[in-house]
């Protein structure tokens, strides 16, 4: 019998109305809402179901939204007796992915990303920060070049090494700027910036990091109940100790993916159900291996569909 692993989206994948259908169809979803609502202590389900999107794209509003639509889908799946392996978040959906697992109550989770999107929405003045996303380059040739940029004192990192061919940079404008001109030069075909309020996932973020210790210091993380792989190292992390540390590295570290779910499939994973908004890692994981069974739970109606 082959693994299941659970994966959660991160930043990019929300949209207005999204979970609308699940909140009013499924008690335990609604619930999850609401007890969101609670903890931020305003209405963020309505900002989600309603917009308007400026402010659901605003980093510290979007990570929460994101974390209980996708925990309310989650728990929409659990109650049809639908369980995982293994679990794994992109970026913000690692978050998630530790709600699945019993590692962070919903409630901690929720305060916990709300602070996160904050830090990270303040930690450089905007304008200063940039991403891009590089078709086509060689992870290592890449990364030799961001080395090569950042020594003339322009900053740029890899950010997200996400499958074949696809890898986002971050860093600052300059640097970014820098890379993306000659990408060609790592074997890329090209650069798209990507439009972000911060240098995500680059060193620029030690100072969000930093804050966000603080914080993950004053909640009470468990021992995972489901096997859970880290952005950060792309293998399984099994204290709660370990995960908080790994959570505030992820801040300013790239985000694994493509050796996460390589580790996955390893693992003896053939099935991967991406539980929450969009199609994003459903995208990324087909590029980076084609033969396994790949499921979407982002409606009421996948999610019939899935069963």
């Amino acid at each position: 019998m082959g693994k299941v692993a659970f994966v959660f989206p991160g930043q990019g994948a929300q949209a207005v109305g999204m979970g609308k259908d699940i909140y009013d169809a499924v008690p335990a979803s609604r619930e999850i809402f609401e007890t969101a609502d609670k903890v931020l202590g305003f209405d963020l389900s309505t900002m989600i179901f309603e917009g308007p999107d400026a402010e659901l794209k605003q980093t510290f509003n979007t990570q929460p939204a994101l974390l209980a639509t996708s925990v309310a889908y989650l728990e929409a799946l659990r109650a049809k007796g639908i369980q995982a392996d293994y679990v794994a978040g992109h970026s913000l959906g690692e978050y998630s992915a530790l709600v699945a697992a019993g590692v962070l109550s919903l409630e901690d989770a929720v305060a916990i990303v709300r602070a996160r999107g904050n830090f990270m929405e303040k930690a450089v003045p905007g304008g200063q920060g940039a991403m891009a996303a590089v078709l086509g380059a060689d992870a290592q040739a890449l990364s030799q070049l961001c080395v090569e940029v950042s020594e003339s004192g322009h900053i740029v990192e890899l950010a997200n090494i996400n499958c074949p061919g696809q890898i986002v940079i971050s860093g600052s404008q300059s640097g970014v700027a820098a890379v993306s001109e000659r990408v060609k030069e790592a074997g890329g075909k090209r650069a798209i910036s990507l439009v972000v309020s911060g240098p995500f996932h680059s060193s620029m973020m030690k100072v969000a990091a930093e804050q966000l210790e603080v914080e993950l210091n004053s909640i009470s993380f468990q021992e995972p109940k489901i096997s859970v792989v880290a952005n950060v190292t792309a293998e399984i992390v099994t204290s709660g100790d370990d995960i908080r540390q790994l959570l505030v590295e992820q801040v300013y570290s790239p985000v694994l993916w493509e050796d996460s779910i390589r580790y996955l499939i390893a693992q003896g994973v053939d099935t991967f159900i991406e539980i929450g908004p969009g199609s994003v890692l459903t995208g990324l994981i087909k590029k980076i291996d084609k033969t396994v069974k790949l499921i979407n739970i982002n409606s009421l109606e996948s999610l019939e569909v899935a069963l």
